[in-house]
């Protein structure tokens, strides 16, 4: 996907803010054409890029990308007729063309992996966004990772959930299994790093290989050491248990906005 010749007005350099930023850089997008914006005009270290207020940012570019936390939106004061698009958790594609006057919004959501340009970051537009403006979508989240359409917004709120909080519930795993080894005598430091490693590569395998129960299968067929804790697992209530947790966090997804 090629980059966009616009400039983008990119508002909010809290975490998400700074590794988007990052990624595009990264990708090669020219800091020439990223204003980053925050409401002292404070630019972040280490981006050389312009930074500036939201509405002097908004006015000056071509496209806007809000990475603000939700709470701070109404307090934005931006109006405009610009694509604007949102990471913000929450806000609906009505609420966002409310409070920037915009009816080409798209709203998505992403995740501080954009700034290693391994984000997840799937987006739903609003019947106004025209087709240059979700081209401009795909190319700018392609650039920090991958991305899709989604065609139904509400998906949004579970993506949030699931890919937003990078490494989040995958890190609570990890826990799990530094805490079991640690259990078992084994050093901190080296459990840690088997652990760390253990989900190094197990991402890198599920990223390239085949879908996730594919893996799990194949385990059970070979019948060995890993297949007896599979079979541990399925038989208990984990994955109901992980599937909860993902929907409280989905759940607080529809309501933080």
């Amino acid at each position: 996907m090629t980059l966009p010749t616009q400039t983008l007005a990119l508002i909010g350099t809290g975490m998400l803010g700074r590794e988007i930023a990052r990624g595009l850089l990264a990708s090669g997008h020219p800091p020439e054409r990223l204003i980053l914006a925050n409401t002292t005009g404070t630019p972040p270290e280490g981006l050389p890029c312009r930074t500036t207020t939201p509405a002097v940012a908004a006015e000056a570019a071509d496209a806007i990308l809000l990475c603000v936390p939700p709470a701070a939106a109404p307090r934005l004061g931006i109006t405009t007729d610009k694509p604007v698009l949102s990471t913000m958790a929450g806000l609906t594609l009505t609420r966002l063309t409310a409070l920037t006057g915009s009816p080409r919004v798209i709203r998505a959501m992403s995740s501080p992996a954009a700034g290693q340009r391994l984000a997840f970051s799937p987006w739903a537009a609003a019947p106004g966004a025209t087709p240059a403006d979700k081209a401009l979508a795909n190319a700018l989240f392609s650039a920090i990772g991958t991305t899709a359409e989604l065609s139904d917004e509400a998906q949004i709120d579970v993506f949030t959930a699931i890919t937003g909080p990078v490494p989040g519930f995958v890190a609570f795993f990890a826990e799990a299994v530094q805490a079991y080894a640690e259990s078992e005598g084994i050093a901190p430091d080296t459990a840690l790093a088997a652990t760390r490693q253990l989900f190094l590569s197990a991402g890198q395998m599920l990223a390239a290989g085949p879908a996730p129960a594919v893996h799990v299968q194949q385990m059970i067929d070979y019948a060995g050491t890993t297949a007896a804790g599979l079979d541990a697992m399925r038989a208990s209530p984990l994955a109901a248990l992980i599937a909860e947790g993902l929907a409280a966090a989905t759940a607080r997804a529809r309501t933080i906005g």
